[in-house]
Order: structure tokens, then C-alpha cells, then sequence
């Protein structure tokens, strides 16, 4: 199974009013293995970006002036992801940026979905834990996915930050080591995780008193009353 972890940055929160894709990055997933195989680029939106948009991801419009344009990476970028499932967070706000740059250069295929599927985590967040906040960094901290070097919002951090969040969501942790020394493969990216077994715990072992043990043995003589007790061994 192929998969291919993708986040984009834009001028501003609209492409319905002229916003542009600035940048895309894409990490690839393998059988729930990062390959390692990543596509990112920088794009020249030839427009000005909002600045509650620069805050967030930190780009400046100076800092693109000789990056490509959409079109000059398109082919590329397709390509990258033909016959995937796309995994992105809030799939809507990518996606329908996409789509409108596809839609802008006239492509004769626009709709992302006629290049791949598409698994929107955030849906599949709010399903699991609803009620709940389900942004990315919410979900680091629930799956703990270490996100300190996340120090604006850039889309290939986020891929891979989203990368094993989705792991660890769809069973990432399943399994744990009842072994000393014993190391198992659990599956969040390239990571082995190791869970050793105690010596060290004191713990505390209560034993029942005179008066708790007849009052169970009282309880086990009523049920017995109706035949065989198989609390008793019976």
C-alpha cells in the first residue's frame, strides 16, 4: 500500500479569493514505512501574502520570488502521487487549493481525486476523539509525536509530523515488549520503541482480613445453594 503524506501553504485562508499555493511538501509511505522518497517545493505565487497567513508558516513574498510556478512543477507533482491514497489533514483546505491551481493552468484533469485518494486524518480524528481538539499539534501531545522543532508551520515538517501521528492513530502502538531487553517493531515510521520489564517496582500486596474472607465465603455459600460453585473450583 502506497501512501503519500502531503501539507501545503498558501498566501492566505481562501483560493476563492485569489489565494495561491506556496508550497508543497509530500512525504511517501510504503506498507506504513517511510521510504525516505520525499517531494518539496517552493512556489512563486506571483501575488502578495496575507500577513496573519506569514506569521503562521514564516514565508515572505521576497523569499519566492525565484522559486518555479505551479505549472513548472506540476507534472512532477503528479507524478508523485498517481495511484496513491493522500494523507492530509483537513483534506478540504489542500485539496480545493490544489484543485485550484490544476483549475488556473486549465488541466485537463483538475480534480485531485482523478489522481489519487484522498484520507482526510482530521475526520478521521473527530470520529475517534469527538468532542475533543484534533489539531495537529493537539494530536502530537495526545499520541506524543515530539513537535518542538515545530517552531512556525512549514509543510514538510508537518508531513512528517502527520506521518506519525496517523501511525500511531490507526495502531502505530499496538504492541509492547514483555521481555527484557526485547525490542519490537510497532510500525510509527522507521522507529523501533522498547518497553522493558520492571524488576524494580515495590509492590504492595494486600491479603483479605479474617472478617473480608468469611463474608466472600458467605457470598460463595448462596450461590452454591443453586448448585455447583465454579468460583470453588466445582
Amino acid at each position: 500500500m502506497r501512501q503519500i503524506v502531503l501539507d501545503t501553504e498558501t498566501t492566505g485562508l481562501s483560493a476563492a479569493q485569489g489565494h495561491r499555493v506556496i508550497e508543497i511538501g509530500c512525504v511517501e509511505m510504503v506498507n506504513r514505512r517511510l521510504t525516505g522518497r520525499e517531494f518539496h517545493r517552493f512556489l512563486n505565487p506571483d501575488r502578495d501574502i496575507d500577513e496573519g497567513a506569514e506569521r503562521v508558516h514564516g514565508i515572505s513574498r521576497a523569499a519566492l520570488e525565484n522559486e518555479p510556478r505551479f505549472p513548472e512543477i506540476v507534472d512532477e507533482f503528479l507524478e508523485f502521487i498517481k495511484d496513491s491514497e493522500l494523507v492530509i489533514h483537513n483534506a478540504d483546505f489542500d485539496v480545493g487549493f490544489l484543485e485550484n491551481e490544476l483549475k488556473l493552468m486549465q488541466h485537463s484533469q483538475p480534480e485531485i481525486t482523478a489522481h489519487a485518494m484522498v484520507l482526510d486524518t482530521l475526520a478521521l480524528a473527530r470520529e475517534m476523539h469527538p468532542g475533543q481538539r484534533n489539531s495537529l499539534d493537539a494530536l502530537c501531545k495526545r499520541y506524543e509525536v515530539d513537535a518542538s522543532k515545530r517552531d512556525v508551520h512549514g509543510a514538510l515538517i508537518d508531513v512528517e509530523l502527520l506521518a506519525r501521528v496517523y501511525l500511531a492513530m490507526t495502531g502505530g502502538q499496538a504492541a509492547l515488549s514483555l521481555d527484557e531487553d526485547e525490542a519490537i517493531d510497532v510500525g510509527v515510521g522507521e522507529e523501533i520503541l522498547v518497553r522493558p520489564r520492571r524488576n524494580d517496582l515495590n509492590l504492595v500486596v494486600i491479603k483479605a482480613s479474617k472478617e473480608e474472607a468469611a463474608a466472600h465465603e458467605a457470598i460463595l455459600d448462596k450461590i452454591q445453594d443453586g448448585g455447583a460453585c465454579l468460583f470453588r473450583g466445582e
